[in-house]
């Protein structure tokens, strides 16, 4: 036993001193050995052989077949035209064939929600060769079998310790490094080490999830005094953004390690945390974060104004008080590529350990990040207007889907707002048929 020792602590030696010069260092500098980029392309080779094998063994046809958006096909239109086609006559007087209407809407609504449908993981044309991202994969071929064998052991056996490695290293160096920049009295050194220890840290952190993050239209990058807003699919989000520039964070006072992690931040940075009973206090909010926005110096504020995360294939309704501070809005969209990996955050269903270890099982993170161009509340504009141009932009730019229900339902029943706003649509119909016939 004691033999073994010290071919362990050997062992243990040249392994930090690989990730340290090999990964670490050059992630602090911004550098890349091009290993992660090989990695991914050899990866997309393998992916595109394994569904070629998979569709011949089903007898399928070699190209792809788009998937429906749902298992319903709902009907477009407005409300007067699908209340109009359900009468025999033309007129839009009342009548009670009228209910129709909203009987086929929930029962669409029942069968194909689509509300939850955008909080389970985003459907796949075929299998990545993931063990939890095709349910009714069967037995296709010996190579098949052994290339998924292979990649087991080395997402499980390889990639996982070195990520576990890197994200240890990271999240310390992050804790240690805020702490004592901390100590330093305000300063604008002060602020440059801040801001190099927070990028490096987060480099180091998106090394070991092997991210792959593409950024498009760096100029459009938000500015200090200006505030971020992008669509929601992880708490990933905030390392894929972080990679590229600094922000002050936004967000719940949390306990445990989360916690520790929020009270070193701050000492460096000017993040915003909230107590729970502050949340809650809009008036608190809106007042913070004004007089952030307001010190032109500080960090643009990161905000992710659906409020929960969302599976990658839509954009929910934004929550407008993000939009009632005032100043400069940088859009930004995020969308991630789903075939190496699942990255949205169930949170319903796995809880934030059990999620990481997914994440660093799979094969990787790869990422397209657009910077919009900035955006500013237009006169006569409401803040939920602006929120809705705000969203819509981001939707249009990552082919996402652009939904005005509320994320919130996720977890709470529909508005009264929203049960009202279909009453008035009905009305209207009703009463302007009336006046048209008088």
């Amino acid at each position: 036993m004691e033999d073994w020792w010290p071919v362990a602590v050997g062992l243990v030696q040249v392994w930090l001193s690989v990730v340290v010069f090999l990964i670490v260092l050059p992630a602090v500098l911004g550098l890349s050995l091009g290993v992660t980029g090989l990695y991914i392309r050899v990866l997309v080779h393998i992916l595109e052989w394994a569904t070629l094998r998979i569709q011949r063994g089903r007898q399928r046809p070699s190209d792809p077949v788009a998937r429906p958006r749902g298992i319903i096909d709902r009907s477009g239109g407005s409300m007067e035209e699908a209340v109009g086609q359900l009468r025999n006559s033309g007129s839009l007087e009342f009548s009670l064939s009228d209910a129709f209407y909203f009987y086929r809407r929930g029962l669409e609504s029942i069968v194909d929600d689509q509300v939850t449908q955008r909080f389970s993981s985003e459907e796949l044309d075929s299998w990545n060769l993931l063990t939890r991202t095709n349910q009714h994969f069967r037995y296709i071929s010996l190579r098949l079998t052994v290339i998924w064998g292979v990649g087991v052991f080395v997402r499980y056996c390889i990639l996982f310790p070195l990520r576990i490695t890197l994200a240890g290293i990271g999240l310390s160096l992050l804790v240690i490094g805020t702490s004592l920049v901390g100590l330093l009295p305000e300063s604008r050194g002060k602020t440059w080490l801040s801001e190099l220890v927070h990028l490096s840290c987060y480099r180091i952190c998106a090394r070991g999830l092997s991210a792959t993050v593409l950024y498009h239209s760096r100029e459009n990058k938000p500015q200090k005094g200006g505030i971020c807003v992008a669509n929601h699919t992880t708490p990933i989000d905030v390392v894929i953004l972080a990679n590229d520039g600094c922000y002050a964070m936004v967000g719940q006072v949390h306990g445990g390690l989360m916690g520790v992690l929020q009270r070193s931040m701050v000492r460096s940075c000017p993040h915003i945390w909230f107590e729970r009973s502050e949340m809650k206090d809009r008036h608190t909010v809106t007042s913070r974060l004004s007089a952030h926005v307001a010190a032109k110096t500080k960090l643009p504020i990161l905000i992710f104004p659906e409020g929960t995360c969302v599976n990658n294939t839509s954009v929910m309704m934004f929550k407008k008080g993000s939009f009632e501070i005032g100043g400069t809005i940088y859009p930004v969209t995020i969308k991630y590529d789903a075939r190496f990996g699942d990255a949205f955050w169930n949170s319903s269903k796995f809880n934030m350990v059990s999620y990481l270890l997914r994440t660093m099982t799979s094969w990787a993170i790869v990422v397209n990040v657009w910077y919009l161009p900035p955006m500013s509340r237009q006169h006569g504009e409401d803040a939920a207007q602006f929120a809705n141009r705000v969203k819509s932009a981001i939707a249009h730019q990552g082919g996402l889907l652009d939904l005005a229900w509320d994320g919130g339902l996720k977890r709470g029943k529909v508005k009264d707002s929203f049960k009202e706003e279909q009453q008035k649509k009905y009305s209207s119909i009703i009463a302007g048929a009336s006046s048209s016939s008088s």
